[in-house]
């Protein structure tokens, strides 16, 4: 009988997660919650995952009795939890460029109606500086009662090491 069977079921239930949290942004949704559109719509890539910066930022670590994902990216948090953010000079830089990137300016000198997404990068362009942009929440990993299925299928398939174990060491 293997005496670490809690840091197996534990490393079973990181790897499982992991997983599944990652599938997350393949399914565009936690789990069954399916995360809603931009308003700024784009030609490339995947919503939360044009670049796939925040994906592989994703991280988990074990200790002796728990599980711990963090990102190493500042936006990690406010797209998984939701949130406002204040808007600042720099944003508003960004969102002229990308104005301007989208053929936003050339529209507006020939005199033709925006894309959609060049209106939205206008719209934000004109946005104040410190005023607030609403961040819907789009979470990809936390608490679900699919990571609860998770956990007891390895508990189940586990079930006669740790009803061994549990014997061994308290006469259970």
């Amino acid at each position: 009988m293997n005496p670490n069977i809690i840091q197996k079921l534990i490393k079973n239930i990181r790897l499982e997660l992991d997983d599944e949290f990652d599938q997350n942004f393949e399914r565009k949704a936690f789990f069954t919650d399916k995360w809603k559109e931009t308003r700024t719509p784009r030609t490339t890539g995947s919503l939360l995952a044009r670049t796939g910066a925040l994906r592989k930022s994703i991280q988990s670590e074990t200790t002796e009795d728990s599980i711990i994902w963090s990102s190493s990216l500042p936006y990690a948090s406010i797209h998984n939890s939701g949130g406002r953010i204040r808007i600042t000079a720099k944003m508003k830089k960004y969102f002229w460029a990308m104005f301007y990137k989208s053929g936003g300016k050339d529209a507006e000198k020939e005199g033709n109606t925006f894309t959609q997404e060049q209106q939205s990068w206008k719209y934000l362009a004109l946005k104040t500086v410190g005023s607030e942009l609403l961040i819907p929440k789009r979470q990809f990993i936390g608490n679900h009662p699919q990571v609860n299925n998770s956990i007891q299928e390895i508990f189940e398939e586990s079930k006669e090491d740790l009803e061994e174990y549990l014997n061994q060491q308290f006469g259970i």
